[in-house]
């Protein structure tokens, strides 16, 4: 299979180098010369077979929609655009509608695995229709990890279900996140407590709070012990205020994930050790920039 891709950053490299240990060859476009394969997007869409199948990796909203018209008007009838960034899953509907008008194909897919995805694989959430989603398992059982396939791809639902679900995972991520920083700056509190860093790896095994993003939190102390030249600043990238704006919509309570996200709000006016922590474990999945002290 050959496919193009689009956006060749910090995600869509790692995922085109993956696809490519994986069988599948890839053609990628980026704006910066470095790191592309053909210098315009007339020159990725003349180099792949027909039908045509292009992923799109690149930030969610205008840049998104952009890439996306832009795209379309070099494809043909029957060729297929897939979003893999994290587009609002209203976004995607709109931009079926567009392309079907058009004749193209639109699939959406959710995305997770972060910096890590290229050895560790990623976990995919992808919404569209059957028939799409089947031609293009190829291209997902190249991206998710191997031995874990069964459990780490979904086929949610129509457009929109890939980057729903996507959401909600973020959501969860900031309520996870959330807490192992407060219990960290518990910790840190404490005078009676001599040995943070080894209490958290303590908890890495056997206990019920293991998970990758404890991993994560110790190897961010191990770099950093003091968590020295980080501020408290912690972005918040939409995903997480959709999440709650949808909790609002469907009337569920979600007091966890409002309050992780309200924290990073809050993290923009304080100097707190928790928001340190949240800003350290973002930079170490996601390659997320720290803003510094």
């Amino acid at each position: 299979m050959h496919i193009g891709m689009i956006g060749l950053g910090k995600m869509g490299g790692n995922m085109r180098e993956r696809l490519r240990r994986g069988g599948v060859e890839v053609t990628g476009y980026d704006s910066n010369p470095e790191v592309t394969d053909v210098a315009t997007v007339k020159e990725l869409v003349a180099a792949l077979p027909t039908p045509r199948t292009v992923w799109v990796m690149v930030p969610a909203g205008q840049i998104t929609d952009s890439v996306i018209a832009s795209l379309s008007d070099e494809l043909s009838e029957g060729d297929l655009i897939i979003d893999g960034g994290n587009s609002r899953f209203t976004d995607d509907e709109r931009h079926a509608q567009e392309l079907t008008a058009k004749g193209l194909r639109f699939l959406d897919c959710g995305v997770s695995g972060g910096v890590w995805g290229l050895e560790n694989g990623y976990g995919l959430m992808v919404g569209g229709s059957d028939k799409d989603v089947a031609e293009l398992m190829p291209v997902f059982d190249a991206l998710r990890p191997e031995g874990e396939r069964e459990d780490s791809f979904v086929h949610v639902g129509a457009v929109g279900a890939g980057h729903y679900a996507k959401m909600v995972h973020n959501g969860i991520e900031y309520g996870l996140m959330q807490a192992y920083a407060e219990g960290y700056e518990l910790l840190e509190r404490k005078d009676i407590i001599k040995d943070v860093p080894g209490t958290f790896k303590a908890w890495q095994k056997g206990t019920v709070v293991r998970s990758w993003l404890l991993d994560l939190l110790v190897n961010a102390l191990e770099e950093n012990p003091d968590l020295a030249g980080v501020a408290p600043w912690v972005e918040d990238s939409g995903e997480g205020r959709w999440t709650v704006e949808e909790a609002i919509a469907e009337a569920v309570p979600m007091p966890a994930i409002t309050a992780s996200l309200f924290a990073r709000f809050a993290s923009r006016d304080t100097d707190s050790p928790q928001l340190k922590m949240v800003s350290a474990l973002r930079h170490q999945f996601g390659g997320h920039a720290v803003k510094k002290a």
